[in-house]
């Protein structure tokens, strides 16, 4: 049986870490400053902002939860974007997806300044990430948890075959780079792969972010696998499941994340984490 990787636990440690870099920047005048811009009233990301906007409080970050009506304008949006862009107290800003149908999210992203794209969806910051260019720079918050996982449970990455399942900018392509980064060989699949089992069965390090639930069952993976579930399904039932079949795969695997409990956990932490090194390049250099 796999040992199950406790991304509460692991939260819990990134979070008193996160507490103690916070403390020493209050000490000399800085608070780490957090703006959350919310649109609508949709119930999943209500929840995931409210989580935020507690755990970055308690902490001890100046926290904004900026909400927005359902039928706001472009403009408006934009114009909160290019307030906190300006106000030196805030030193992250994220944009809560989904938008409306109303909104051009790509554009809102793009207009949120590099330095305090704290969800590092700006191209720049991508662009610096699939470069692999040194220096200081954000990186998406779910791929940054899921290498502190490997980190803190001493995944070896150099020369392992990575799979990941699912290519969006959220997650698939930065968590791609981050692990070519590292020098393991990566394969970025989607559920249109011809044949994805064939390709899931060859990876070392399974990462699965597709959206679909179980979908990787216990065949699909090969014996002593570390199997990474970034998909979070509600069933009919109520009942939260990732996308990958842990009952059964957690059978052959050798490490696992289990949902919920996983993943998630530390991609709030990791987004905490990041806005403490964003305070400190902005004011400490």
């Amino acid at each position: 049986m796999a040992e199950i990787i406790d991304g509460r636990q692991l939260a819990k440690e990134v979070n008193q870490e996160t507490k103690q870099r916070v403390d020493k920047l209050l000490e000399q005048g800085i608070q780490p400053g957090i703006v959350v811009i919310l649109v609508g009233d949709d119930p999943a990301s209500e929840i995931y902002t409210r989580n935020k906007h507690r755990k970055a409080t308690k902490l001890g970050f100046k926290s904004i939860l900026k909400k927005f009506p359902a039928d706001v304008d472009q403009a408006t949006v934009m114009a909160a974007v290019e307030q906190y862009n300006a106000d030196d107290s805030i030193d992250g800003i994220l944009v809560q997806e989904p938008l409306p149908d109303q909104l051009d999210g790509l554009a809102i992203t793009n207009a949120i300044r590099p330095d305090k794209d704290v969800d590092g969806l700006h191209p720049l910051n991508l662009g610096k990430l699939y470069a692999n260019q040194p220096g200081h720079y954000p990186v998406a918050c779910t791929p940054r948890g899921v290498m502190t996982m490997f980190d803190r449970y001493n995944v070896e990455l150099e020369g392992k075959n990575a799979v990941i399942v699912g290519r969006s900018i959220l997650v698939g392509k930065p968590m791609a780079a981050l692990l070519n980064n590292a020098n393991a060989t990566t394969c970025l699949t989607s559920i249109h792969t011809v044949d994805l089992p064939s390709i899931t069965r060859q990876a070392d390090i399974l990462i699965v972010a597709a959206g679909s639930p179980h979908l990787i069952k216990e065949e699909d993976v090969k014996e002593g696998a570390v199997v990474i579930d970034v998909g979070i399904n509600r069933l009919a039932s109520g009942k939260l499941t990732g996308d990958v079949d842990f009952e059964n795969v957690s059978k052959v695997a050798k490490l696992i994340t289990p949902v919920p409990g996983g993943v998630g956990p530390m991609t709030i932490a990791s987004l905490m984490q990041q806005t403490v090194d964003m305070a400190e390049w902005r004011h400490n250099g």
